[in-house]
């Protein structure tokens, strides 16, 4: 009997290459099928053209992906090793993988947003290895997909070689292949057509099958419900804004105690001028208490939307809705429970302007300089004037030209609490930007907080960190993060995360050392921290994505936390 290993090289070669042409064609039904998870997992287009886009890319789309694996991986091995367990053993583990990084990529896709890539790689094996912690089996659960797949590979491939005759006289083949050839056509038409009338309802679907076309920031934007659709289609800009209601902001329950004794004040020390490392250190350095240097503070915004996201600890896109809700933050709602006072005090030559936010307060109060904050009428020494002020929330915002008012103040302050038997809780920033340029640059900042041993905060703070660092630190309120705020507890930032917020004309994106705004063009510009100046970037969609889920994250909550 003659075996296929003593035939010519070129017999055993076409014989295999036959093979592996079934063998790929079987793969390809295997993925289309494990890929309909995907579809699934999407809303149903709206028009009968979105539906045929759908039905046409998906299954051509992974049919093509299939094809290609053979073509540029299993194709040169046979051609190089024509040895038939080699290529039969090497094919179905070549295919065993790609099916398993579907599964994974279906998996990943469905927590994230986004498919396997390798500039979201931390974010993707962090995920993994959460889920791996909460659940043991994990592992172990894929380890058998992966085991299940490659027998699975293994019976096909046997059986493809042992009826090879039969195969190659079936018509089947033809039925399958000739649609998949049409659909690859129709599909790119369609998205030729759609791409140049704005079709939104085929152009949404750019991010669904991994690998696939490249969408567009404006278009990601829409499809979460960031971007007004109506403008969309019309090829208009118009300012970020949810496309739905937002809950109800949240109401002040349990977490907190029904009485809150305070012990102590807060000052909330603002300007609208960026101060400098050497003005940190200082105020640092006079401190009677330890004083936590805040090294890399984002504050993004423009100064009006700078004091949302200070207040109510969240993105700027929720601003108009949360006021027409005549809604309260968390940390305004628990100084009411304890009747302590909240003071906003403006100080500045500039003619007084009124502020959204001021019916929260008891008092506001416009001034020229500090010296009526610092020296009273009786002439009492300012030490007592500074340390003899009612309980409470201070908030002072030094609206001028230079910071030499500030200096003063929070040099007579840090004296002042130097006497004090109790110390306050001092916060020491700027608000706000003036433009987009400096908004992309961090804001050396100081957190005083007496009894915290903490030197240096070199993680990412921004202006949402606040509200929930002063609800645990100074009022003792644990509360759920999750339920009001994007911030968190600026003491307990242990690893690196994202920071997003949005601007009328894009989303502005931190992340370690880069900040990225992307524009509704789809247009990326990035600023480098440590160097502290523009680099190159390419437009990172699954950064975006990310961006846009911490965004969302407050919108998506049932927020009643009574």
């Amino acid at each position: 009997m003659v075996t296929f290993e003593s035939k010519s090289y070129s017999k055993r070669l076409l014989h295999l290459i036959s093979w592996s042409h079934w063998f790929t064609l079987f793969n390809i039904i295997a993925a289309i099928a494990l890929s309909s998870f995907y579809v699934f997992n999407e809303s149903t287009p709206e028009t009968v053209l979105g539906i045929i886009y759908l039905i046409t890319n998906w299954t051509s789309h992974m049919g093509f992906l299939t094809f290609m694996s053979f073509v540029l991986i299993l194709f040169p091995i046979t051609l190089l090793f024509p040895h038939t367990r080699f290529i039969r053993g090497t094919a179905s583990i070549i295919f065993t993988i790609g099916l398993f990084l579907l599964i994974l990529d279906g998996f990943v896709y469905s927590r994230l947003g986004y498919h396997l890539n390798a500039s979201s790689s931390e974010q993707i094996f962090s995920l993994l290895k959460t889920i791996g912690q909460n659940n043991r089996n994990f592992w172990l659960y894929s380890s058998i997909v992966g085991v299940l797949i490659f027998a699975a590979e293994l019976v096909i491939s046997n059986y493809a070689w042992k009826h090879l005759k039969e195969l190659q006289g079936a018509v089947f083949a033809k039925i399958i292949v000739i649609p998949l050839l049409l659909f690859f056509f129709i599909s790119h038409t369609i998205h030729i057509w759609a791409d140049a009338n704005l079709e939104y309802d085929v152009l949404q679907q750019d991010t669904v099958l991994p690998l696939s076309y490249p969408s567009t920031a404006k278009a990601l934007l829409t499809k979460y419900g960031l971007f007004d659709r109506d403008d969309y289609i019309e090829r208009r800009n118009s300012p970020l804004s949810f496309s739905h209601p937002i809950p109800q902001y949240s109401q002040l329950g349990s977490q907190c105690q029904s009485s809150i004794e305070l012990t102590q004040s807060t000052y909330l020390i603002l300007t609208n001028e960026m101060l400098t490392n050497k003005q940190i250190q200082r105020f640092k350095h006079n401190s009677s208490v330890n004083a936590i240097n805040v090294k890399h503070h984002i504050d993004n915004a423009l100064t009006s939307d700078a004091w949302f996201n200070l207040f109510f600890s969240l993105p700027t896109i929720y601003q108009e809705q949360l006021i027409a809700q005549q809604s309260k933050p968390l940390l305004f709602q628990a100084l009411e429970k304890s009747n302590a006072v909240k003071r906003f005090t403006i100080i500045g030559n500039n003619s007084p302007t009124s502020y959204w936010f001021e019916s929260m307060f008891d008092s506001t109060t416009h001034l020229n300089d500090v010296s009526s904050l610092i020296f009273s009428d009786s002439n009492t020494d300012y030490t007592d004037q500074l340390n003899t002020m009612r309980l409470g929330l201070h908030v002072l915002y030094f609206d001028e030209p230079n910071t030499h008012q500030l200096e003063l103040f929070m040099n007579a302050l840090l004296l002042a609490q130097s006497q004090k038997e109790e110390k306050d809780i001092i916060w020491v920033s700027s608000i706000g930007n003036e433009n987009q340029t400096t908004s992309l640059t961090t804001k050396p900042s100081l957190f005083i907080l007496p009894n915290v041993k903490k030197q240096t905060i070199k993680r990412l703070s921004s202006q949402m960190d606040i509200q929930p660092t002063l609800m645990t630190q100074w009022l003792g309120c644990e509360l759920d993060k999750n339920t009001f705020t994007n911030g968190q507890n600026i003491l307990h930032i242990k690893k690196n995360r994202l920071i997003a917020n949005t601007m009328q004309s894009g989303i502005m994106v931190f992340n370690k050392d880069q900040s990225v705004f992307i524009d509704q063009n789809g247009n990326f510009e990035s600023h480098s921290i440590q160097l502290d100046a523009p680099i190159t970037v390419s437009a990172d969609f699954p950064l975006m994505i990310d961006a846009v889920h911490s965004i969302k994250q407050f919108s998506q909550n049932k927020v009643d936390i009574r």
